[in-house]
């Protein structure tokens, strides 16, 4: 069932600049890139937005944020729901990867209202995410406090370290 929630340009400019990673991005561009976003539905209900102020450059690592997989935990809010990008960079036993992670955060105490819109606007936004490889619903922060389950989506037993930090 689809809600008839669209979803911003601003929104789709977030996600093909996070996709798209520039082999010759000067130092200053590296460090605008975003990390990890979220997206909210507007007030009116009818797009899917940028959640002010709610997203981690990669400038702001080792300065304002030391575990990026933390902060971003602690950027969701407790009791409604979010859409979100986190981009992971993580290490199988053969190789280093960096994957971006679509995430619908749900959490159990969120309005019953705001879980119906939101699931029922998931795949609006899915469709404009062409390309994303990982998908994971989270209803609790008990689902995610633990970098192992992110681990796990992004390559089962072979991860070996999230965020340099070791599995």
């Amino acid at each position: 069932m689809a809600s008839g929630v669209k979803v911003t340009d601003d929104v789709i400019a977030v996600f093909n600049d996070m996709k798209v990673r520039k082999a010759q991005a000067n130092e200053d561009e590296k460090r605008k890139r975003k990390k990890a976003i979220l997206f909210c539905i507007s007030k009116d209900l009818k797009n899917i937005v940028l959640d002010d102020g709610k997203e981690i450059l990669l400038g702001d690592l080792g300065t304002t944020v030391q575990d990026p997989y933390q902060h971003f935990v602690k950027m969701l809010p407790p009791d409604d729901c979010r859409y979100a990008l986190y981009d992971a960079t993580y290490e199988t036993k053969e190789t280093k990867k960096e994957d971006l992670v679509f995430i619908f955060w749900a959490p159990d105490s969120a309005p019953l209202k705001s879980k119906m819109i939101y699931a029922s606007s998931k795949d609006a936004i899915k469709r404009k995410f062409e390309g994303i490889k990982h998908e994971w619903q989270v209803n609790g922060l008990e689902d995610l406090k633990d970098r192992h389950t992110l681990a796990e989506k992004l390559g089962g037993s072979s991860v070996v370290s999230l965020e340099g930090s070791p599995i």
